[in-house]
């Protein structure tokens, strides 16, 4: 199976100058774990739950604290031809939750650990 078969084309793209409160507010909107950061059309970032989980954490304010200075700069890139399994060995190798799917500059969709274990799993009877 690959990337492309399950990675999610719903994805949430913000800006590095929208607040962290926006785009968790539109993260939750499109009932989505990531959103991925674009600067004048090109990859700048990834900001996840995690990232605004540690907003809230420290008492910053979200509505206050910029999306740039929070993500995630160095996003894990994967091409829809990749081998889920393979993803799922570089999600695990990394310590992430998500790899953005480009393919010839092209943001084609998000693949999540929600989106990866139900294929990797045995489906259990009940």
């Amino acid at each position: 199976m690959k990337v492309r078969d399950v990675a999610s084309s719903a994805v949430v793209v913000v800006g590095p100058e929208h607040s962290v409160g926006e785009a968790a507010r539109m993260m939750e909107r499109h009932h989505v774990g990531s959103a991925v950061v674009a600067d004048a059309e090109q990859l700048a970032g990834i900001l996840t739950e995690r990232d605004v989980l540690k907003v809230v954490a420290q008492r910053a304010d979200p509505e206050a604290t910029k999306v740039a200075d929070r993500m995630t700069r160095d996003v894990v890139t994967v091409g829809p031809d990749w081998d889920l399994i393979e993803a799922a060995e570089e999600m695990a190798r990394r310590r992430i939750r998500h790899l953005v799917v480009f393919e010839g500059g092209q943001l084609l969709g998000v693949l999540s650990v929600r989106d990866v274990l139900p294929h990797l799993l045995p489906e259990r009877q009940a």
